[in-house]
């Protein structure tokens, strides 16, 4: 039996938009083991999916730490890999291909581009459009890509939102990466206040903050979802947002997630990037944009979201 390798690292809206392609290069390699390498974060989360064999970690330390990338070396060629899938298309795994994993068939944005295209501009069409392309000019027959599965990630939360069992609920996600503050609208204190003032009596209002995002949370919303203090794992947050009724988020992951389960909500979009580069609207999750989020007001998207709940 061949052992195959994907490579995802990034962020898990990142990891969320791979699943398709993921369970469509397991398809095609179903005689095969195939094996991930994702960031440290995502190991146990994806050690359960059913589209891959197991999942390798990558704590992605700074490539001078070259006593890290020679045992990362040492690790990946025990299993004498066959092919590798780069769904991640960076630098790091650039450089991976060129000094840890040379001399093996790898499919990437760089393999795939036509005679004369850059990847400045293949980068530009949106990511669920390039991971077809690439995987059908690797072989790879596409029917998951933009029909994700997130079946297998269900938990039980009923502990978790047992005090709110009495109405359904609204998520929050006011958040964003550390690395891109331009993605956070900073009114949703402010926009929770004015919904509870129409909607107290039939939703609730909730935020489910990850870690570093806690104490932030409880000055924003006093009804915050936690598991034992800390913040829940990603199997009881896609549960969460399958439950809920609607949401409200920035260009984040569990946007990602809400997106790919057919939810109901928008998402807030600066110039960042464009909804369309990443694949996040479909006709139930749709997104405001503008080109600068400090000026788009609370008044916009109250009554946005009013239209899709009365």
């Amino acid at each position: 039996m061949s052992n195959i390798l994907i490579i995802k690292h990034g962020s898990l809206g990142d990891l969320i938009q791979a699943f398709g392609a993921i369970e469509d290069i397991k398809n095609t390699h179903n005689d095969s083991k195939v094996l991930l390498l994702t960031s440290s974060q995502y190991v146990n989360f994806m050690s359960s999916c059913p589209y891959i064999d197991g999942a390798i970690e990558d704590k992605r330390l700074p490539r001078w730490n070259l006593k890290y990338l020679f045992k990362l070396k040492k690790l990946l060629s025990r299993y004498k890999f066959t092919k590798i899938y780069d769904l991640q298309n960076s630098n790091r795994t650039r450089f991976y291909r060129k000094f840890l994993l040379n001399n093996i068939e790898w499919s990437s944005t760089d393999t795939i581009l036509q005679k004369n295209q850059k990847k400045s501009d293949f980068d530009n069409d949106p990511v669920l459009d390039r991971m077809e392309i690439q995987l059908n000019i690797s072989g790879v027959k596409t029917n998951n890509i933009k029909n994700i599965n997130l079946e297998w990630t269900g938990a039980n939360i009923e502990k978790l939102v047992e005090k709110y069992n009495s109405k359904k609920y609204i998520l929050i996600f006011p958040f964003c990466s550390k690395k891109h503050p331009q993605k956070k609208w900073p009114y949703f204190q402010k926009l929770i206040e004015e919904l509870k003032l129409d909607y107290s009596d039939r939703y609730n209002f909730l935020i489910a903050p990850g870690p570093g995002e806690i104490e932030e949370s409880k000055n924003i919303c006093k009804d915050i979802i936690l598991n034992e203090n800390r913040p829940i794992n990603l199997n009881q947050l896609i549960t969460l947002i399958k439950n809920s009724t609607f949401i409200v988020a920035n260009d984040t992951g569990p946007a990602h997630i809400a997106s790919h389960l057919q939810k109901k909500g928008l998402v807030l979009f600066g110039s960042h990037t464009s909804p369309k580069k990443v694949s996040i609207e479909n006709n139930s999750f749709k997104s405001i944009v503008v080109s600068n989020l400090n000026d788009l007001s609370v008044e916009t998207v109250k009554k946005i979201i009013q239209n899709n709940l009365d």
